[in-house]
């Protein structure tokens, strides 16, 4: 019995040896053993766009933020990450421009300096990936539990400036700048405006002392991604070939990254009737699954919500200027369902919703959330009463 008893306590000193962490406890300040430390939490989630790691191609992922990691999923069911990239000593970069055309791009580098790329479907995405993940990277750097609670704000700016806010004011639709329709070089630009009025506004609202304030300004919410260049000479100078990235000309164009912005040429009579279709406001944009009509299988889409004339047009999040398609909202019906009878079992699950155009073309579409759906819904509902 004493021989089977020192066995047994060989045995399970050795396993403490082996695996030290499943067998002892922590201890608090008074020696009391204390449970371990909770899982880290979810801070954030939704559809991203990533570079492969081994290929140039980009393809929409569902991506999970969580205090110490980013974890990518190949489809929001799939129960395994296709990776996982840790916080602890990684630097993000944003925004990031070394891809081009491709906007609001940013670079997670991990302490051991491999590089990996997201891109958001519009601005306010990004920002609010960057905002979480740059406050879980410094909760990291502290020893501290993530929290919003926060309100420490950004050093790279002055505590009197605010770009977010500052953009926000200038897309005001009453007080803001004036959006416009210019022509240069036989090309019709729709939504933009000149560099000169960006500077002249900023002098109105006494937001900059002079002209050459105005430029730095400017430059900082150009690099930013919240003005984008329009036509050769504007394109140039953000490019570097001009003494400033953001130039105070009157034949210099911008516009809003997330206006209706569109650009035409000499054209036939059907394009003019298509390019009708983009004139609308910009009200809302994002990620939605899609089933397809013929395959009735699902992909990643973005979605482009326009008023007045009522259109949601849909893209490859994953590049291409060119939507894949249209809806035509005027008198459509739009409600959110709780199943789909020409689904796959376990291919989606719930918050979906569909779209019955007055041609009676059905779309059946599936929200991240089911706050994001109701949102959707009636963003799309207010569309289809006003818009034409």
């Amino acid at each position: 019995m004493w021989e089977l008893m020192k066995v047994t306590t060989w045995a399970r000193q050795y396993a403490e040896l082996l695996c030290p962490q499943k067998h002892l406890k922590k201890q608090g300040p008074t020696g009391m053993d204390q449970e371990p430390e909770s899982e880290p939490r979810r801070i954030r989630e939704g559809y991203l766009v990533k570079k492969g790691s081994m290929f140039s191609s980009w393809k929409p992922m569902w991506v999970v933020l969580s205090e110490d990691g980013i974890e990518y999923f190949k489809k929001k069911i799939d129960n395994s990450p296709k990776g996982m990239i840790p916080l602890k000593g990684s630097a993000l970069t944003s925004p990031c421009q070394d891809f081009g055309k491709r906007m609001f791009v940013v670079k997670l580098t991990t302490a051991k300096q491999q590089d990996h790329f997201f891109q958001a479907s519009h601005l306010e995405e990004k920002d609010a990936w960057v905002k979480d993940i740059k406050k879980a990277i410094q909760c990291i750097e502290r020893g501290k539990r993530f929290s919003r609670k926060s309100t420490r704000k950004s050093i790279k700016l002055p505590s009197s400036i605010n770009l977010g806010t500052l953009y926000l004011s200038m897309k005001d639709p009453d007080k803001g700048i004036r959006e416009m329709k210019l022509e240069k070089d036989k090309k019709i630009f729709n939504h933009c405006f000149t560099g000169s009025c960006v500077i002249d506004w900023l002098l109105s609202n006494n937001s900059i002392r002079n002209r050459q304030e105005g430029l730095v300004l400017a430059s900082a919410l150009l690099n930013e991604g919240y003005f984008q260049p329009a036509g050769d000479a504007s394109k140039s100078a953000a490019e570097g070939l001009a003494e400033t990235s953001f130039l105070d000309h009157d034949d210099a164009f911008y516009y809003f990254a997330d206006s209706g912005f569109f650009c035409e040429g000499n054209s036939s009579d059907d394009d003019a009737i298509l390019s009708e279709e983009f004139r609308g406001t910009v009200i809302k944009q994002g990620c939605l699954l899609k089933q397809g009509h013929r395959r009735k299988n699902w992909k990643v889409r973005k979605f482009v919500l326009r008023e007045d004339p009522a259109y949601i047009h849909y893209y490859d999040p994953a590049g291409g200027e060119e939507p894949l398609g249209s809806i035509h909202l005027r008198g459509c019906v739009v409600t959110a369902i709780e199943d789909n009878a020409n689904g796959k079992k376990n291919e989606v699950e719930g918050n979906l919703f569909e779209i019955i155009t007055a041609s009676e073309v059905h779309y059946v579409l599936q929200a991240a959330a089911s706050a994001e759906r109701t949102e959707w819904i009636k963003a799309i509902q207010l569309v289809s009463r006003t818009g034409k």
